[in-house]
C-alpha cells in the first residue's frame, strides 16, 4: 500500500503546505509525479473542451449563468471561459465560503479574506491560482455554513441526492443568482462531489451540534432569507 504523509495544516506561503511538501516529494522520488492540480493549467482546460460545451449543448445555447465555489479554480475557470466564448452575457459566478478570499478577488480585486471559518472541505481558495488566473468571472457570492448545512441535508430528504458540502454550496449560489435574476433564466452548476466522504463530520448530528449546526429545513422557505443574505460574521 501507499505509505500516508500527514502534514499540518498550514498557508501556502508555508514551506509545510501540502502542495509543496509534494513537490518536493516528487522530486526525490524514483518515478514519482506531482499533479499539481491547482497551477497546472490542464486542469481547466479539459472543462474548457467538455464541461463547457456539455453546458453548452445540453441547454440548446440558451444558458444564462453558470456557478462553482472554487478549490484548484479549474471548474470555474474552464467552463467560464468557453461559455462566455459563445455568449458573453452569460454570467459566471464564484460561490464561496467563509474565511476564503476569492469573493474579495472578484468584487474588489484583492485578496482579503472573509472572517470566520466554514466545515467545508476542498473548497474555499485564499490565493489565484493557476487555473484561476485571468478566468473570467463577473460575480461571487458568500455563503455561511448554517445555509450550507441546510441545503446538503435538505437535498439529500426531499431530493434523494446524497452529495458532499462542494455540491451543497453550488446549488446555494445558484439558487440565489435565480432569486436575484428572475424569471427566463437558465443556470448551470455541479454536483461536484459525493456525500459518503463526509459521514462522520457533516452529515453526524453529534459533530454538527458540537458547531452549533442542526439543519431542519423542510423547504427553501425555511432559510430562503439566509440564503440571500452574504453571511459574514463580523470581526
Amino acid at each position: 500500500g501507499a505509505e500516508l504523509i500527514l502534514v499540518p495544516a498550514a498557508p501556502y506561503s508555508n514551506a509545510q503546505n501540502y502542495n509543496h511538501v509534494a513537490k518536493n516529494l516528487s522530486e526525490t522520488t524514483p518515478n514519482a509525479i506531482w499533479a499539481n492540480q491547482f497551477d497546472n493549467t490542464a486542469n481547466r482546460d479539459i472543462h474548457y473542451r467538455t464541461t463547457g460545451p456539455e453546458i453548452w449543448r445540453q441547454t440548446e445555447g440558451k444558458v444564462t449563468a453558470f456557478v462553482s465555489a472554487v478549490g484548484t479554480g479549474g471548474t470555474l475557470a474552464g467552463t467560464s471561459r468557453f461559455l462566455k466564448e459563445k455568449n458573453p452575457a452569460i454570467r459566471t459566478i464564484c460561490a464561496d465560503p467563509h474565511g476564503a478570499a476569492i469573493w474579495s478577488w472578484v468584487k474588489r480585486g484583492n485578496l482579503e479574506f472573509s472572517a470566520g471559518d466554514s466545515v467545508t472541505e476542498g473548497i474555499g481558495q485564499g490565493r489565484v491560482t493557476g487555473n484561476l488566473k485571468d478566468a473570467p468571472v463577473d460575480d461571487a457570492f458568500r455563503i455561511g455554513d448554517p445555509v450550507i448545512i441546510e441545503m446538503l441535508h435538505f437535498l439529500l430528504r426531499e431530493e434523494g441526492l446524497f452529495v458532499g458540502s462542494s455540491a451543497a454550496i453550488n446549488v446555494c449560489g445558484a439558487l440565489r443568482q435565480a432569486r436575484m435574476g428572475g424569471p427566463g433564466q437558465v443556470i448551470v452548476t455541479v454536483l461536484c462531489d459525493v456525500g459518503n466522504r463526509y459521514l462522520s463530520k457533516i452529515f453526524n448530528p453529534s459533530w454538527l451540534a458540537a458547531r452549533g449546526l442542526s439543519p431542519k429545513a423542510r423547504g427553501l422557505h425555511d432559510f430562503w432569507d439566509q440564503l440571500m443574505a452574504d453571511e459574514v460574521p463580523s470581526t
